[in-house]
C-alpha cells in the first residue's frame, strides 16, 4: 500500500511557492500621461528583487501603488496571496523618498517619533542605530548629519519592528562613491535576514544585491528574469573595438555603444552587435550590458 506521507511529500515538493508580492496588470495615467502600462510580475518568496529602469521608468509609482500610497488606474496586487492590509502592512519598512525628519531632533529622538507613528514598540531603536553605525551619533541633531547619514538614519527607521520585508527606492541618489559603496554593503547584509525589493536607475546598485531583476522603461515592463538569464541575452554580442574620435558619429549609427574610454588618440568603444564582427574583441557580458541592451 502506498505511504500516504510520501505522497503528500512529492505532491508538496510540486506545489507552486508562494510570491511575496504579485503584480496584476498594474496601470497608472496621470491624465495624457501614462506612467505605468498593464506591469505584471511576481517576487517570489525567498529572493532579494532589483527593478532596474531609467528615470521616469515607472519605478517609483509601482512602489507607491504596492505601498498603497498611489491609487492605481486598474489592475491590482496582492501580498503573500491577500490584498494589503494595514496589518500586513507593519511587516514592510520602506524607504521611497529623501530622507525628511525633524531637523532640530536628534537621530535617535526622530526615530522614537518614526516608531510611535508606526505603532512599534522602541526597544530595538539602539540596535537599528548601531547597524547603521549611527549609534555614536545619535544624540546629534539631524541637521548635522551628512547626505549618508540621513539616508542611514532612513534605513534605520525602515528596519524598526523587525520588518519581514524591506522596500528601498533609488536609496543612493546623491550620495558619493564611498557612501554608495557603504550603502550597498549595508543593504546587501540586510539581505541574509529579510527579502530586500529594491529600485534603482544605478545598474551597480542591483547587481550587488538582487537574485531577480525586472527592467523597466517607459511604463512597460520590458523583461524579468534572474540576473544571470538577463545576462545571457545579449552574450556573446559584447565586443571593444578601437576607433578615432572622428568615428564615433559613425559607429553610433550602426551599433548599441555601451561606453568609451579615451586612450590618447584613440577611444576603445564597448558596444553590442548580432552575429561575428572581424577585428574585435569579444568581451564577457554584463548586467549594465544587458540593461542598456534592453532600454536604448
Amino acid at each position: 500500500m502506498p505511504n500516504p506521507f510520501c505522497f503528500f511529500l512529492t505532491f508538496y515538493h510540486y506545489l507552486p511557492l508562494m510570491s511575496i508580492l504579485s503584480v496584476n496588470n498594474l496601470s497608472k495615467r496621470y491624465g495624457p500621461i501614462q506612467a505605468l502600462n498593464n506591469v505584471s510580475f511576481d517576487v517570489p518568496k525567498g529572493s532579494t528583487f532589483g527593478i532596474l529602469g531609467p528615470n521616469g521608468s515607472g519605478k517609483t509609482t509601482l512602489l507607491g501603488i504596492v505601498m498603497d500610497i498611489i491609487k492605481a488606474t486598474s489592475g491590482n496586487y496582492n501580498w503573500l496571496g491577500h490584498p494589503g492590509s494595514e496589518a500586513q502592512r507593519k511587516q514592510i519598512g520602506t524607504l521611497l523618498e529623501t530622507p525628511n525628519f525633524y531637523h532640530y531632533l536628534s537621530g535617535e529622538t526622530n526615530l522614537r517619533i518614526a516608531a510611535e507613528i508606526k505603532g512599534h514598540g522602541q526597544d530595538d531603536i539602539h540596535d537599528v542605530l548601531k547597524m547603521v553605525n549611527l549609534y555614536d551619533r545619535r544624540k546629534s541633531k539631524f541637521n548635522t548629519y551628512s547626505l549618508g547619514m540621513k539616508q542611514r538614519l532612513a534605513i534605520a527607521s525602515a528596519m524598526l519592528g523587525d520588518p519581514e520585508i524591506l522596500i528601498f527606492d533609488e536609496p543612493t541618489v546623491g550620495l558619493d562613491p564611498e557612501e554608495r559603496v557603504r550603502f550597498r554593503n549595508l543593504i546587501s547584509d540586510l539581505a541574509n535576514d529579510c527579502i530586500v525589493i529594491l529600485s534603482s536607475h544605478i545598474v551597480s546598485d542591483i547587481e550587488t544585491i538582487a537574485d531577480e531583476v525586472a527592467i523597466m522603461k517607459s511604463g512597460h515592463l520590458v523583461t524579468k528574469g534572474l540576473q544571470a538569464d538577463i545576462i545571457e541575452e545579449v552574450r556573446g554580442k559584447v565586443f571593444e573595438f578601437e576607433i578615432n574620435s572622428a568615428e564615433l558619429k559613425h559607429f553610433k549609427e550602426k551599433f548599441l555603444v555601451i561606453s568609451t574610454i579615451r586612450r590618447k588618440e584613440k577611444l576603445l568603444v564597448r558596444f553590442i552587435a548580432d552575429g561575428e564582427q572581424k577585428g574585435v574583441t569579444h568581451c564577457p557580458a554584463s548586467l549594465e550590458d544587458a540593461y542598456l541592451n534592453f532600454t536604448k
